[in-house]
């Protein structure tokens, strides 16, 4: 083994002897003899050969105190040659520290580097001895100081400001950005400054983080202890319950439940829904959302409905209240939910959910045919028909491909509600006369899709559409004469 090999040997275990019982400080201990041998060399620096440094760094002589200065040629017995070690991922940029930034030499005290862990380990006993019997890099010139080489991952300012640090400790007035932590973090990790590391990352604790920044945190959670990085790492990792689908499910129950300002934040969820990465996730969490409302809508009107709340009972008056309402604003939700569905083009559950309702669409007729609606929830049978209309025209219009059996039976279910209410609301506004006019042509363009024995049941329960003036069905006379020119052709041989 040559005299380096031996000398890197005996200061790896003179970096696993100093080193503390802590997780953190023991994992970078035991890569300290690697550190070294990269860093230490038997080449003689010479005065010529320097070159200048980034900033001025502190030259004056001992403090009035007797104290150790930092960079004081004076007293100095360590001579440090400092430098940028160029990082794989740097050697393509020019413009990073290991490209542009040159060496600089500082004169430094090793009773004040021993505060650091890494120069402790290499001012030990043992690699002293070792030293004194085999290092020539001092022979000749008469300087008995102790030279070290010491490559950085950051940059040399980065570096300087660490060892000053050492003298100074004034971490406070130091580390005063997201910014200037993660560049001191690196190298205060490399010399086990244990100090330094654990005010670096308080301070990343505390502070917000850039975009970029919080890449740089994440870079260097792997290097930090478990304790260390505990903060840092609950602050950028999801827990177990709340992944981005928790998180946007609790948006739109926010949005549609309980937030006071309903409409703008409705507005806001939206958007997030449309610029959300993952659609299946979006249209996981819309399902969950539809489907619970749906599920209160249909509760809500198969009491209404039930014969034992029926009449004009004063004890069920304010439970049929209360029924009629909680149907009426979930059914608002659903509407929402079914816009964004379809606005995201996930709504293919959505319409197969809605084709299989003949229960709930039952109780809709009940509960349309009684008065009790009229003076406590007029605008209900509007909305609930305006999602049968959003569900359908997506269908018609080929936004979601539905199967057969799921055309048929959204026109067969929903069918009887439509011709209901178009029955019991008199005089008829302009807005629902409109919105009743667009679901019958939506239902009727489905039907057209449809074998012609389903046709002809399904048409046949649609002469309700017709009106004195023939201008104004002229949908439903599109729908007959295509089902008699197809009834004319002849059979295929």
């Amino acid at each position: 083994m040559t005299k380096k090999r031996q000398r890197v040997a005996n200061t790896a275990a003179a970096a696993t002897a100093a080193a503390t019982t802590s997780t953190a400080s023991s994992r970078r201990l035991s890569s300290t003899a690697a550190i070294i041998d990269s860093e230490l060399s038997d080449k003689t620096l010479t005065q010529a050969s320097q070159k200048p440094c980034p900033r001025p760094p502190s030259c004056s002589g001992p403090g009035e105190d007797g104290a150790a200065v930092f960079n004081d040629s004076s007293s100095a017995d360590v001579r440090l040659r400092l430098f940028v070690d160029p990082s794989p991922l740097d050697s393509d940029d020019p413009e990073s520290p290991s490209a542009t930034e040159s060496e600089v030499v500082l004169y430094l005290h090793s009773h004040v580097l021993r505060r650091s862990k890494y120069f402790a380990a290499q001012f030990s006993d043992r690699w002293q001895h070792d030293r004194d019997r085999g290092d020539e890099s001092n022979s000749g010139d008469g300087d008995e100081s102790i030279r070290i080489n010491l490559g950085v991952p950051s940059s040399i300012e980065s570096g300087i400001t660490v060892l000053e640090l050492l003298y100074s400790g004034d971490f406070l007035s130091t580390i005063n950005s997201a910014s200037v932590a993660l560049d001191l973090l690196p190298v205060a990790l490399q010399l086990l400054f244990e100090e330094c590391v654990r005010s670096c990352v308080r301070f990343l604790e505390a502070v917000p983080w850039t975009e970029e920044e919080e890449k740089r945190v994440m870079s260097l959670i792997p290097v930090l202890g478990g304790e260390e990085s505990k903060e840092l790492l609950a602050r950028v990792s999801p827990g177990e319950n709340n992944s981005c689908e928790e998180m946007l499910y609790g948006l739109i129950v926010a949005a549609i439940h309980s937030h006071p300002n309903m409409a703008l934040v409705k507005a806001f969820v939206a958007k997030l829904l449309r610029d959300f990465s993952s659609k299946d996730s979006a249209k996981r969490v819309l399902e969950r959302a539809f489907e619970a409302s749906l599920k209160v809508v249909k509760e809500s009107l198969e009491e209404y409905s039930s014969p034992d709340f029926r009449g004009d009972h004063n004890e069920t008056e304010a439970i049929q209240r209360l029924n009629l309402h909680t149907a009426m604003t979930n059914s608002r939700h659903l509407l929402w939910l079914v816009e964004r569905m379809i606005e995201l083009r996930v709504a293919d559950n959505a319409v197969k959910e809605w084709s299989e309702q003949a229960s709930f669409t039952s109780d809709l007729q009940r509960a349309f045919r009684d008065d009790a609606w009229r003076n406590i929830v007029p605008g209900l049978p509007a909305v609930v028909l305006r999602c049968t209309f959003k569900l359908a025209n997506a269908v018609a219009t080929g936004s979601i491909l539905a199967a057969r059996q799921v055309r048929k039976k959204l026109v067969k279910d929903w069918l009887p509600v439509l011709i209901v209410c178009k029955d019991i609301v008199s005089p008829m506004s302009p807005g629902n006369k409109m919105l009743y006019l667009e679901l019958e042509e939506t239902f009727l363009r489905i039907i057209s899709t449809l074998p012609m024995t389903d046709a002809q049941e399904l048409l046949q329960q649609c002469l309700s559409f017709s009106t004195r003036n023939v201008e104004d069905c002229r949908h439903l006379v599109t729908a007959f004469n295509t089902w008699f020119r197809r009834a004319a052709h002849p059979p295929p041989n």
